[in-house]
């Protein structure tokens, strides 16, 4: 199994498919796995490199805080194991911060970027006290507790149970310590890009589902109205986990930006 060494900690990644190099960004507490609707299509046009971030799945689990700049870091290290000088960068959620500071701090390595059901972080839009407050909790809730309680924040209410069962399946067996949660959780509350979101000059698609209870679809207008020349899509009968409940839609959308951008000059 490939492992790269990054500030100490080995960070596990590996790549499907060929083509030009994209590289996935999961979000808060979930592994590469989770990445499992939309890797399969990428991998058929292009190089698809995931990976885990510190504090979950194959990764270690150093002592936190971590921040958002040293997972931005550990994706950097990811690329540079696989040899990529550039890639296209497709973050979800807290990989979508992650993916707003690489391309803050590493202009010249993204062809691309693509910010899914995310945020600038401080200054944005915050969910509803009660969405919070099951966010924190759930680091010292059982896999079924968590579950149960945050489902109907991150699914439309229109999504087949049958293929919300199928995303479980997943997270049951790559659930997060409570430590590395916390560690990622303390990166994402304090950080923020809403003041350095001019320095993103690259190609840029924001896309976010329209009923997103964890984070409220004003936050995908803001990074819009703060990044120059980006592309907002909003995906209606779609919440925070808009690859499974619309995966089609989505994806397609992915595709059609990236066929638009294949070859783009690095910034």
């Amino acid at each position: 199994m490939p492992f790269v060494t990054s500030a100490g900690s080995n960070i596990y990644w590996e790549e499907s498919g060929a083509g030009e190099p994209i590289l996935l960004i999961m979000g808060l507490g979930y592994s590469h796995e989770m990445w499992h609707r939309s890797r399969a299509a990428l991998a058929v046009a292009y190089r698809t490199i995931v990976f885990d971030n510190r504090g979950v799945g194959k990764s270690d689990v150093p002592p936190g805080p971590y921040t958002i700049a040293q997972m931005a870091a550990d994706a950097a290290a990811v690329l540079d194991a696989g040899g990529v000088e550039s890639a296209h960068i497709f973050g979800v959620s807290m990989g979508g911060m992650i993916a707003q500071e690489f391309a803050i701090a590493y202009p010249n390595r993204v062809r691309s970027l693509i910010l899914g059901c995310t945020t600038c972080g401080r200054g944005g839009v915050s969910a509803a006290l009660n969405v919070l407050q099951i966010l924190i909790a759930r680091a010292t809730m059982t896999f079924d507790e968590a579950s149960a309680a945050i489902g109907p924040y991150i699914y439309d209410a229109s999504t087949p149970r049958t293929r919300i069962e199928e995303d479980l399946a997943i997270r049951r067996h790559t659930y997060p310590t409570s430590a590395g949660y916390m560690a990622q959780v303390a990166g994402i509350q304090a950080w923020s890009s809403l003041d350095r979101l001019a320095a993103i000059r690259m190609p840029t698609l924001i896309i976010h589902g329209e009923s997103d209870q964890l984070v409220p679809p004003e936050n995908a207008r803001i990074l819009a109205s703060h990044i120059a020349g980006a592309h907002l899509v909003m995906l209606p009968k779609a919440s925070h986990i808009f690859s499974t409940d619309q995966p089609e839609a989505s994806i397609q959308v992915v595709m059609g930006f990236l066929k638009l951008h294949a070859a783009a000059p690095v910034h």
